[in-house]
Protein backbone atom coordinates (compact mmCIF):
# COMPACT_ATOMS: atom_id res chain seq x y z
CA UNK A 1 0.00 0.00 0.00
CA UNK A 2 1.42 3.64 -1.20
CA UNK A 3 2.79 5.73 2.02
CA UNK A 4 1.60 9.34 2.57
CA UNK A 5 4.40 11.70 2.24
CA UNK A 6 4.76 14.01 5.52
CA UNK A 7 5.29 17.56 5.36
CA UNK A 8 6.96 19.33 7.95
CA UNK A 9 5.83 22.65 8.23
CA UNK A 10 7.98 25.68 9.78
CA UNK A 11 9.20 29.36 9.36
CA UNK A 12 13.09 30.37 9.45
CA UNK A 13 14.30 32.90 11.84
CA UNK A 14 15.05 36.25 10.60
CA UNK A 15 18.39 37.07 10.30
CA UNK A 16 20.03 33.20 9.50
CA UNK A 17 21.53 32.38 6.08
CA UNK A 18 19.90 29.57 4.51
CA UNK A 19 21.93 27.07 2.38
CA UNK A 20 19.69 23.86 0.48
CA UNK A 21 22.23 20.91 -1.05
CA UNK A 22 21.07 18.26 -2.82
CA UNK A 23 22.36 14.81 -4.07
CA UNK A 24 25.37 14.43 -2.10
CA UNK A 25 24.78 10.79 -3.02
CA UNK A 26 27.20 9.51 -0.01
CA UNK A 27 30.26 11.94 -1.14
CA UNK A 28 31.49 13.07 1.66
CA UNK A 29 34.78 14.54 0.18
CA UNK A 30 31.98 16.88 -1.74
CA UNK A 31 29.61 17.81 0.91
CA UNK A 32 33.06 19.11 3.39
CA UNK A 33 34.16 20.80 0.32
CA UNK A 34 31.06 23.01 -0.55
CA UNK A 35 30.30 23.89 2.93
CA UNK A 36 33.87 25.14 3.18
CA UNK A 37 33.32 26.87 -0.08
CA UNK A 38 30.16 28.43 1.36
CA UNK A 39 31.97 29.20 4.75
CA UNK A 40 29.36 27.17 6.09
CA UNK A 41 28.88 28.10 10.36
CA UNK A 42 26.70 27.13 13.34
CA UNK A 43 24.47 30.22 12.60
CA UNK A 44 23.42 29.01 9.12
CA UNK A 45 20.42 26.98 8.48
CA UNK A 46 21.42 23.35 6.07
CA UNK A 47 18.57 22.12 4.53
CA UNK A 48 19.23 19.18 2.70
CA UNK A 49 16.96 17.92 -0.40
CA UNK A 50 17.00 14.46 -0.65
CA UNK A 51 19.17 11.34 -1.79
CA UNK A 52 21.69 12.30 1.02
CA UNK A 53 23.32 8.41 0.27
CA UNK A 54 23.72 5.55 -2.31
CA UNK A 55 25.47 5.52 -5.40
CA UNK A 56 28.82 6.97 -3.68
CA UNK A 57 31.78 5.96 -2.24
CA UNK A 58 31.31 7.11 1.10
CA UNK A 59 27.10 6.74 1.78
CA UNK A 60 27.57 5.44 5.73
CA UNK A 61 30.88 7.72 7.09
CA UNK A 62 28.24 10.64 5.18
CA UNK A 63 25.18 9.81 6.61
CA UNK A 64 27.13 9.44 9.88
CA UNK A 65 28.79 13.04 9.72
CA UNK A 66 24.73 14.32 8.73
CA UNK A 67 23.56 12.69 11.83
CA UNK A 68 26.65 14.54 14.07
CA UNK A 69 26.01 17.56 12.37
CA UNK A 70 22.32 17.48 13.15
CA UNK A 71 22.64 17.38 16.90
CA UNK A 72 24.35 20.35 16.83
CA UNK A 73 23.58 22.96 13.99
CA UNK A 74 20.39 23.58 12.48
CA UNK A 75 19.76 20.91 9.99
CA UNK A 76 16.73 20.08 8.28
CA UNK A 77 17.02 16.45 6.44
CA UNK A 78 14.62 15.37 3.30
CA UNK A 79 13.92 11.96 2.61
CA UNK A 80 14.96 11.26 -1.44
CA UNK A 81 14.09 7.93 -3.61
CA UNK A 82 17.62 6.87 -2.86
CA UNK A 83 17.54 7.47 1.13
CA UNK A 84 14.51 5.32 1.32
CA UNK A 85 16.07 2.46 0.03
CA UNK A 86 17.67 1.28 3.19
CA UNK A 87 14.28 1.46 4.99
CA UNK A 88 11.96 -0.38 2.27
CA UNK A 89 15.39 -3.16 2.42
CA UNK A 90 14.84 -3.76 5.68
CA UNK A 91 10.81 -4.43 4.92
CA UNK A 92 11.60 -6.14 1.90
CA UNK A 93 9.41 -9.07 0.54
CA UNK A 94 7.89 -10.50 -3.21
CA UNK A 95 8.85 -8.17 -5.53
CA UNK A 96 10.51 -5.71 -3.51
CA UNK A 97 12.79 -8.39 -2.55
CA UNK A 98 13.81 -9.08 -6.55
CA UNK A 99 14.94 -5.65 -6.88
CA UNK A 100 16.82 -5.22 -3.74
CA UNK A 101 18.85 -8.22 -5.43
CA UNK A 102 19.01 -6.35 -8.71
CA UNK A 103 20.17 -2.98 -7.02
CA UNK A 104 22.93 -4.85 -4.55
CA UNK A 105 24.46 -6.56 -7.85
CA UNK A 106 24.71 -3.20 -10.04
CA UNK A 107 25.83 -0.64 -7.15
CA UNK A 108 28.28 -3.26 -4.77
CA UNK A 109 30.17 -1.09 -2.63
CA UNK A 110 28.47 2.23 -3.42
CA UNK A 111 25.66 1.07 -1.90
CA UNK A 112 24.89 1.88 1.91
CA UNK A 113 23.47 -1.72 2.38
CA UNK A 114 26.56 -3.51 1.67
CA UNK A 115 28.60 -0.83 3.44
CA UNK A 116 27.07 -1.62 6.32
CA UNK A 117 28.03 -4.85 6.06
CA UNK A 118 31.25 -4.16 5.51
CA UNK A 119 31.04 -1.98 8.71
CA UNK A 120 30.01 -4.78 10.70
CA UNK A 121 32.18 -7.29 9.21
CA UNK A 122 29.68 -8.90 6.98
CA UNK A 123 30.79 -9.47 3.49
CA UNK A 124 28.01 -9.34 1.22
CA UNK A 125 29.39 -11.93 -1.89
CA UNK A 126 26.36 -12.19 -3.20
CA UNK A 127 22.51 -11.81 -3.95
CA UNK A 128 21.70 -15.15 -1.80
CA UNK A 129 23.17 -13.26 1.31
CA UNK A 130 20.43 -10.40 1.57
CA UNK A 131 18.49 -12.02 3.67
CA UNK A 132 21.15 -12.51 6.27
CA UNK A 133 22.30 -8.96 5.24
CA UNK A 134 18.64 -7.94 6.64
CA UNK A 135 19.30 -9.31 10.32
CA UNK A 136 22.70 -7.40 10.60
CA UNK A 137 21.46 -3.66 8.79
CA UNK A 138 18.42 -4.72 11.74
CA UNK A 139 20.57 -5.24 14.78
CA UNK A 140 23.16 -3.09 14.35
CA UNK A 141 22.47 -0.27 12.95
CA UNK A 142 19.51 1.47 15.05
CA UNK A 143 20.19 4.93 14.95
CA UNK A 144 20.66 5.49 11.16
CA UNK A 145 17.62 3.75 10.50
CA UNK A 146 15.67 5.93 13.00
CA UNK A 147 17.41 8.80 11.72
CA UNK A 148 16.42 7.71 7.73
CA UNK A 149 12.66 6.98 8.31
CA UNK A 150 12.31 10.49 10.57
CA UNK A 151 12.98 12.28 7.74
CA UNK A 152 9.80 14.14 5.77
CA UNK A 153 9.15 14.11 2.18
CA UNK A 154 8.26 18.02 2.22
CA UNK A 155 9.65 20.58 3.77
CA UNK A 156 6.94 23.90 3.38
CA UNK A 157 7.68 27.52 5.15
CA UNK A 158 5.59 30.91 4.27
CA UNK A 159 7.84 31.50 1.09
CA UNK A 160 9.74 28.15 -0.02
CA UNK A 161 8.90 24.27 -0.31
CA UNK A 162 11.31 21.96 -0.10
CA UNK A 163 10.92 18.49 -1.88
CA UNK A 164 13.56 16.03 -3.29
CA UNK A 165 11.55 14.90 -6.64
CA UNK A 166 8.85 17.84 -7.07
CA UNK A 167 5.13 18.34 -6.65
CA UNK A 168 2.51 19.50 -9.21
CA UNK A 169 0.47 21.88 -6.69
CA UNK A 170 1.65 23.52 -3.57
CA UNK A 171 -2.02 24.18 -2.01
CA UNK A 172 -2.74 20.22 -2.24
CA UNK A 173 0.41 18.56 0.13
CA UNK A 174 -1.40 15.94 2.51
CA UNK A 175 -2.34 12.70 1.23
CA UNK A 176 0.17 12.65 -1.41
CA UNK A 177 1.94 9.71 -2.18
CA UNK A 178 5.21 9.71 -0.62
CA UNK A 179 7.20 7.90 -3.46
CA UNK A 180 6.26 10.27 -6.40
CA UNK A 181 7.39 13.18 -4.39
CA UNK A 182 10.85 11.73 -3.57
CA UNK A 183 10.93 10.44 -7.47
CA UNK A 184 9.52 12.79 -9.93
CA UNK A 185 11.91 12.44 -13.18
CA UNK A 186 12.15 15.76 -15.86
CA UNK A 187 10.31 17.69 -13.37
CA UNK A 188 11.02 21.02 -14.98
CA UNK A 189 9.19 19.63 -18.25
CA UNK A 190 5.80 19.25 -16.21
CA UNK A 191 4.82 22.76 -16.60
CA UNK A 192 4.72 23.09 -12.97
CA UNK A 193 4.74 26.96 -11.55
CA UNK A 194 4.18 27.66 -7.98
CA UNK A 195 3.65 31.04 -5.57
CA UNK A 196 6.57 30.12 -3.14
CA UNK A 197 9.79 29.07 -4.36
CA UNK A 198 10.14 24.92 -4.90
CA UNK A 199 13.41 23.76 -4.36
CA UNK A 200 14.09 20.32 -5.62
CA UNK A 201 17.15 17.87 -6.72
CA UNK A 202 17.02 14.58 -8.25
CA UNK A 203 17.35 15.43 -11.87
CA UNK A 204 20.63 16.41 -12.89
CA UNK A 205 20.39 19.85 -14.08
CA UNK A 206 22.29 19.26 -17.23
CA UNK A 207 19.71 17.13 -18.57
CA UNK A 208 17.84 19.95 -19.04
CA UNK A 209 20.32 22.03 -21.29
CA UNK A 210 20.51 20.31 -24.58
CA UNK A 211 23.14 22.41 -26.45
CA UNK A 212 25.77 23.85 -23.65
CA UNK A 213 26.52 21.31 -20.32
CA UNK A 214 25.91 23.16 -16.95
CA UNK A 215 26.23 21.45 -13.23
CA UNK A 216 25.08 25.65 -11.95
CA UNK A 217 21.38 25.21 -10.29
CA UNK A 218 18.91 25.98 -12.84
CA UNK A 219 16.39 29.12 -11.77
CA UNK A 220 12.95 29.05 -13.83
CA UNK A 221 12.38 32.33 -12.43
CA UNK A 222 8.71 32.86 -13.36
CA UNK A 223 7.85 29.41 -12.36
CA UNK A 224 9.48 29.82 -8.90
CA UNK A 225 11.35 26.65 -9.43
CA UNK A 226 14.72 25.92 -8.56
CA UNK A 227 16.49 22.72 -9.58
CA UNK A 228 20.09 22.21 -7.61
CA UNK A 229 20.88 18.47 -8.17
CA UNK A 230 24.52 19.34 -9.92
CA UNK A 231 25.40 15.65 -10.65
CA UNK A 232 27.64 15.08 -7.89
CA UNK A 233 29.03 11.26 -7.69
CA UNK A 234 27.19 10.66 -10.80
CA UNK A 235 28.70 12.27 -13.76
CA UNK A 236 32.02 12.83 -14.70
CA UNK A 237 32.58 16.36 -14.73
CA UNK A 238 29.74 16.93 -11.79
CA UNK A 239 29.71 19.26 -8.81
CA UNK A 240 27.83 19.65 -5.69
CA UNK A 241 25.55 22.93 -5.56
CA UNK A 242 24.71 24.76 -1.96
CA UNK A 243 21.93 27.33 -2.89
CA UNK A 244 22.04 30.53 -0.50
CA UNK A 245 18.35 31.66 -0.41
CA UNK A 246 18.07 35.61 -0.85
CA UNK A 247 18.09 37.79 2.98
CA UNK A 248 14.40 38.23 1.93
CA UNK A 249 11.58 36.99 -0.25
CA UNK A 250 12.40 37.95 -3.86
CA UNK A 251 15.49 38.82 -3.47
CA UNK A 252 18.51 37.03 -5.46
CA UNK A 253 19.76 33.32 -5.19
CA UNK A 254 23.59 33.10 -4.90
CA UNK A 255 25.29 29.44 -4.95
CA UNK A 256 28.60 28.01 -3.82
CA UNK A 257 29.35 24.52 -5.47
CA UNK A 258 32.74 22.16 -5.29
CA UNK A 259 33.74 19.88 -7.62
CA UNK A 260 36.95 18.34 -6.59
CA UNK A 261 38.45 18.26 -9.74
CA UNK A 262 42.08 19.98 -10.27
CA UNK A 263 42.37 23.43 -11.33
CA UNK A 264 44.41 25.61 -13.84
CA UNK A 265 44.87 29.13 -14.93
CA UNK A 266 43.93 29.79 -18.65
CA UNK A 267 46.87 31.87 -20.54
CA UNK A 268 44.90 31.98 -23.98
CA UNK A 269 41.79 33.40 -24.67
CA UNK A 270 39.11 31.54 -26.33
CA UNK A 271 35.37 32.83 -27.77
CA UNK A 272 32.38 30.54 -27.09
CA UNK A 273 30.74 28.57 -30.04
CA UNK A 274 27.87 29.36 -31.35
CA UNK A 275 26.09 26.10 -31.67
CA UNK A 276 26.75 22.89 -29.71
CA UNK A 277 25.15 19.99 -28.76
CA UNK A 278 25.05 18.39 -25.02
CA UNK A 279 24.91 14.77 -25.12
CA UNK A 280 23.37 13.37 -21.92
CA UNK A 281 22.14 10.27 -20.27
CA UNK A 282 19.24 8.66 -21.99
CA UNK A 283 19.36 10.47 -25.24
CA UNK A 284 23.25 9.14 -25.69
CA UNK A 285 22.85 6.73 -28.33
CA UNK A 286 25.84 6.66 -31.07
CA UNK A 287 27.25 5.16 -34.13
CA UNK A 288 31.11 5.61 -34.33
CA UNK A 289 32.16 6.39 -37.37
CA UNK A 290 36.00 6.56 -36.63
CA UNK A 291 37.55 5.09 -33.44
CA UNK A 292 41.05 7.02 -32.45
CA UNK A 293 43.01 7.27 -29.18
CA UNK A 294 42.23 9.82 -27.65
CA UNK A 295 39.34 10.77 -29.61
CA UNK A 296 36.23 9.26 -31.96
CA UNK A 297 34.70 10.58 -34.14
CA UNK A 298 30.95 9.61 -34.07
CA UNK A 299 27.44 10.58 -35.23
CA UNK A 300 24.76 10.98 -32.84
CA UNK A 301 21.80 9.57 -33.84
CA UNK A 302 18.91 11.70 -32.02
CA UNK A 303 20.45 14.66 -33.69
CA UNK A 304 22.42 13.65 -36.54
CA UNK A 305 25.23 15.90 -35.60
CA UNK A 306 28.83 14.76 -35.88
CA UNK A 307 31.39 15.02 -33.46
CA UNK A 308 34.15 14.26 -31.68
CA UNK A 309 33.99 12.15 -28.18
CA UNK A 310 36.58 10.98 -26.13
CA UNK A 311 37.04 7.33 -26.16
CA UNK A 312 37.23 6.45 -22.84
CA UNK A 313 33.71 7.72 -22.99
CA UNK A 314 32.33 5.35 -25.59
CA UNK A 315 30.55 2.24 -23.71
CA UNK A 316 28.27 -0.26 -24.70
CA UNK A 317 24.79 -0.76 -23.31
CA UNK A 318 23.00 -3.47 -24.05
CA UNK A 319 24.13 -3.99 -27.95
CA UNK A 320 24.00 0.10 -28.07
CA UNK A 321 26.97 1.98 -28.72
CA UNK A 322 26.70 4.76 -25.92
CA UNK A 323 29.45 7.81 -24.19
CA UNK A 324 29.01 9.29 -20.94
CA UNK A 325 28.00 13.18 -21.24
CA UNK A 326 29.69 14.55 -24.27
CA UNK A 327 29.63 18.28 -25.66
CA UNK A 328 31.39 20.24 -28.99
CA UNK A 329 31.05 23.22 -26.55
CA UNK A 330 33.79 25.57 -26.36
CA UNK A 331 33.74 27.11 -23.74
CA UNK A 332 34.36 31.29 -23.81
CA UNK A 333 37.57 31.20 -21.26
CA UNK A 334 39.56 34.61 -20.68
CA UNK A 335 43.31 34.68 -19.84
CA UNK A 336 43.74 34.18 -16.33
CA UNK A 337 40.31 32.67 -15.59
CA UNK A 338 40.36 29.62 -13.27
CA UNK A 339 39.50 26.48 -14.75
CA UNK A 340 38.62 23.01 -13.51
CA UNK A 341 40.23 20.18 -15.49
CA UNK A 342 38.00 17.67 -16.54
CA UNK A 343 40.11 16.00 -18.63
CA UNK A 344 43.08 16.44 -20.66
CA UNK A 345 44.32 15.20 -24.42
CA UNK A 346 47.13 16.25 -26.95
CA UNK A 347 46.04 19.14 -28.35
CA UNK A 348 43.14 20.53 -25.88
CA UNK A 349 41.60 20.13 -22.55
CA UNK A 350 37.78 19.34 -21.07
CA UNK A 351 37.20 22.06 -18.38
CA UNK A 352 34.72 24.22 -16.68
CA UNK A 353 33.79 27.54 -15.82
CA UNK A 354 31.26 28.28 -13.26
CA UNK A 355 29.41 25.20 -14.11
CA UNK A 356 29.89 24.95 -17.74
CA UNK A 357 31.80 22.25 -19.36
CA UNK A 358 33.38 23.17 -22.68
CA UNK A 359 36.55 22.52 -24.70
CA UNK A 360 39.53 24.55 -23.97
CA UNK A 361 42.14 24.75 -27.10
CA UNK A 362 44.04 27.24 -25.51
CA UNK A 363 47.45 26.91 -22.90
CA UNK A 364 46.90 26.17 -19.21
CA UNK A 365 49.36 26.99 -17.11
CA UNK A 366 50.87 24.01 -15.34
Amino acid sequence: MPRTATVKRLTFPEGRRVLAISDIHGNLPFLKGVLAAAHYGPDDILVLVGDLVEKGPDSLTTLRFIMELAERNTVYCLRGNCDNLVSEFVAAQGEEERFYRHYVDVWRDRCLLVQMGHAAGFETRGPEELPALREVVRARFGPELAFLEAMPEILLTPDYLFVHGGVADEAHLEGLDAWKCMKNDDFLSQGHSFRRWCIVGHWPVTLYHPHVPSAAPLLAEGRHIASIDGGCSLKVDGQLNALVLPERPGGAFSWFAYDGLPTAEALDPQAPSADSVNIRWGRNALEVLERGAELSLCRHLETGRVLEVLTEYLYVDRGVTRCEDSTDYRLAVRPGDTLSVVRRISDRALVKKDGVTGWYFGRLAH
